[in-house]
């Protein structure tokens, strides 16, 4: 139990409260008592002018000046087992979904630091996601970070849905972050299905929560993910957004005087984002492989958030608009996608078919025009004639039907047939 320690609210900010008398840590965990109302609980996010300030997790309205502010804990935990499998949490690690409480013996803090360097074994082994164009052209490693970029409505939510029902890791972790309200029940009836549910636990926090619990909710998730890793278990973490993860950041950050930079994200944000996505990787008792989406905005890939995260991660999937308008799915652009682990974790065979497709596509991408309206006659490049020959069965390949699942084998002799 924290020590006690009572505080008084002194003044609000917009969504910020700052209180005399509260020398609280920064992250620590307190109540704000309301006249005529229940209390609301908020977190220490920084200091000004002997004031200490707190971000509710809940709307201020009824809090007044003179309010009574006390310590509930100085280091915010959440309770871990693996009953939570099949369960819906939300940013503190409490069941959302209706059901009774789980059975929980163990308890974690939701905020740890990621695996020392030195310690972490290299990757070497393939994880299969169930989806052709990424296990054939973009394969991924046990313990791989992967980015899905793609503006909006391009189809992450269906993709990712994918790889969690057909993916071959023990445990799946989602974080649904900053998500509309209704696409929660949409996502896991329609795009995880009761097979996916089954082996996962999902952390949600919608767009209407605090900036606060949406900041938590993906440090919960991984923590949740760490806790399987920790006991063996090969564990895919999917987070959907990152993007809305910064936002939320960036809405604590100038709450807290922080200074705005590009586009108005402070430097907390770009100290935060590595932080959260190392701790995804391999360690000497499991993995955490992860995808991270990507809201690009105007499907700019050079936006700040974008670009930032585009160097941290082993590898980013782009997921194209105008792929998508053509009925080609999954939407995932084979020339503008990369997985830097491939060249560890398959044999050579299998690469220099994945090349050589992505060759001839972009061969193709380069002449689409002159072949389109007729310039291009057949025998004057024979890379070119080749190209044209390919593109309708690598397209064939790429595609995908939402309920078709791909297996690992299949798909690798597949691809490796047709660049013979």
């Amino acid at each position: 139990m924290p020590a006690r320690l009572i505080g008084t609210v002194v003044q609000t900010h917009g969504m910020t409260v700052a209180a005399a008398g509260f020398p609280a840590p920064v992250g620590a965990i307190a109540e704000i008592e309301r006249t005529g109302a229940t209390s609301i609980m908020a977190e220490i996010i920084g200091f000004r002018d002997n004031l200490t300030l707190l971000y509710p997790y809940n709307d201020i309205v009824g809090v007044r000046r003179g309010n009574r502010i006390k310590l509930v804990k100085t280091l915010p935990w959440i309770r871990v087992g693996v009953n939570l499998l099949g369960r819906v949490l939300n940013a503190e690690g409490l069941p959302v979904d209706g059901l009774p409480l789980p059975m929980l013996d163990d308890r974690i803090l939701f905020d740890n630091q990621p695996p020392q360097a030195t310690s972490r074994p290299r990757i070497n082994e393939i994880l299969s996601t169930g989806v052709r164009a990424i296990d054939g052209m973009f394969t991924c490693g046990r313990g791989q970070r992967l980015g899905i970029f793609a503006g909006s409505g391009v189809g992450k939510s269906v993709t990712l849905g994918m790889i969690a029902r057909y993916t071959d890791a023990d445990v799946i972790v989602i974080g649904l972050i900053g998500e509309r309200g209704r696409e929660l029940n949409d996502f896991i009836e329609r795009d995880l299905g009761a097979e996916g549910l089954q082996k996962s636990v999902v952390v949600v926090a919608t767009s209407n929560e605090p900036a606060l619990m949406r900041v938590r909710a993906p440090m919960t998730a991984m923590a949740i993910a760490e806790y399987f890793r920790d006991r063996g278990k090969n564990v895919l973490v999917m987070m959907d957004s990152l993007t809305r993860f910064a936002m939320a950041q960036r809405e604590i950050g100038l709450a807290a005087g922080e200074p705005p930079t590009t586009k108005g994200y402070p430097p907390s944000v770009y100290a935060l984002l590595p932080k959260l996505v190392e701790r995804a990787g391999r360690s000497q008792s499991g993995t955490i492989t992860a995808f991270f989406t990507v809201l690009v905005e105007g499907d700019d890939a050079n936006d700040p958030i974008g670009d930032t995260v585009r160097g941290l991660l082993d590898g980013h999937i782009w997921l194209s608009r105008k792929l998508s308008t053509r009925g080609h799915y999954p939407a995932i652009d084979p020339i503008e996608s990369i997985s830097r682990l491939m060249p560890d974790i398959c044999d050579v065979e299998h690469l220099k078919a994945a090349r050589t497709l992505r060759k001839y596509l972009g061969i193709y991408a380069d002449n689409e025009d002159a072949i389109s309206i007729g310039a291009y006659r057949r025998g004057s490049n024979q890379d070119i004639d080749n190209a044209i020959t390919m593109k309708p069965k690598i397209d064939d390949f790429l595609q995908q039907h939402v309920d078709d699942r791909a297996q690992l084998n299949d798909t690798i002799n597949r691809i490796k047939e047709l660049c013979n």
